[in-house]
């Protein structure tokens, strides 16, 4: 499924420059081919804003070459932004209202970074319901990712997340425990996801609320989780959308913490993340760092690139594949009216028939 430059969004021109198969909006236009229009909800802080944006695209881009992706990036009120970033997001980013008037087909939700002890005390709170309560009526299925899971969940079914005794970070193995279900049709029945997050749901929650878990670490720790119809909204608790290097990324900032005195303890390393040389460089580098911080040096330059030439990508391939039956479905279901959820003859409460 091609995506389409259809604004001047910086993404676009950078992945066509890394070989990505991007349309221009008059070529697509000449195309007699359905278009799917998926939004974007981004609600990660400044830092994380492109990246994150440019993961979820690159991901949808990568999916079946069938039809034509428009992908609409917006926001919503109470996320703390800069003057550069809100001015980005006035430059690129499309309003919910207008999102609204014309309709989407597909909708996922990013993570957030949050100050408060629950999520209802949070500032986005109350316009994530709102987006959400929309989105549920006239979206042909949501994707929900980490923090936008528990929060659906909260909204949905009062149920809290439970806060972990260490961060559930670095890569995992899962399995598929529903396997016939359609969108896990022809992956792996086995497969690494990496997870970034101090809080979780249990498996045992989402099975209590009628949810069906799709997918679950070795452990048992729900990833992939759908609602009661099978497809209305799929939950995601780890982050398949990431690179190879973005748990690199999160451990350089870690360090950069302890050695600025924000965190008592030089961090662990991601769980099954580094493997022998990787570790080799990231304790070498430790040593240094400690030293340097008790003699009141300077930090020394982080070894990113060595690091990372050792990282394996062992996700992107299933991710890919997930995203992919999640676009087909949704392709197969939706109406040619953008503001239309289903074909007359989808049934909204069992869309893809398995009841």
């Amino acid at each position: 499924m091609p995506l389409v430059s259809h604004t001047p969004l910086p993404i676009f021109d950078q992945l066509r420059q890394r070989g990505e198969k991007v349309l221009t909006l008059e070529h697509a236009l000449q195309q007699d081919i359905r278009e799917l229009h998926i939004g974007l909800l981004n609600m990660m802080p400044d830092t994380a804003l492109s990246i994150t944006e440019e993961q979820f695209i690159r991901l949808v881009g990568s999916s079946n070459q069938i039809a034509q992706l428009f992908v609409h990036p917006f926001t919503i009120p109470g996320l703390s932004r800069s003057d550069e970033t809100q001015q980005y997001i006035d430059k690129y980013y499309t309003s919910l209202d207008q999102l609204q008037h014309d309709g989407l087909d597909a909708l996922i939700i990013t993570g957030a970074n949050v100050a408060n002890p629950t999520l209802e005390e949070e500032p986005f709170w109350e316009p994530l319901q709102e987006a959400m309560n929309w989105a549920m009526s006239n979206v042909t299925s949501v994707l929900c990712s980490c923090l936008a899971t528990h929060a659906l969940l909260k909204q949905l079914y009062d149920i809290d997340r439970q806060r972990l005794l260490h961060k559930r970070w670095g890569v995992y193995s899962h399995r598929i425990s529903q396997s016939q279900h359609p969108l896990l049709r022809d992956i792996n029945t086995r497969f690494d996801v990496p997870h970034s997050r101090y809080n979780a749901i249990t498996s045992n929650q989402m099975k209590a609320a009628g949810l069906t878990v799709l997918v679950e670490s070795v452990e048992g720790d729900a990833h992939m989780a759908v609602s009661h119809d099978q497809f209305r909204i799929v939950y995601f608790q780890g982050h398949p959308e990431y690179y190879a290097n973005s748990l690199l990324k999160e451990y350089k900032r870690e360090v950069t913490s302890f050695f600025n005195g924000e965190r008592q303890s030089y961090p662990p390393h991601p769980e099954n993340y580094f493997g022998a040389e990787a570790t080799g460089i990231a304790d070498n580098y430790q040593q240094t760092a400690v030293t340097y911080r008790r003699q009141g040096q300077p930090l020394p330059p982080f070894p990113e690139k060595q690091i990372e030439r050792h990282l394996d990508n062992t996700w992107r391939d299933t991710s890919n594949a997930i995203i992919n039956n999640w676009l087909g479905l949704v392709y197969e279901l939706t109406d040619l009216e953008r503001r239309v959820p289903f074909l007359t003859n989808v049934n909204p409460d069992d869309p893809l028939g398995l009841f």
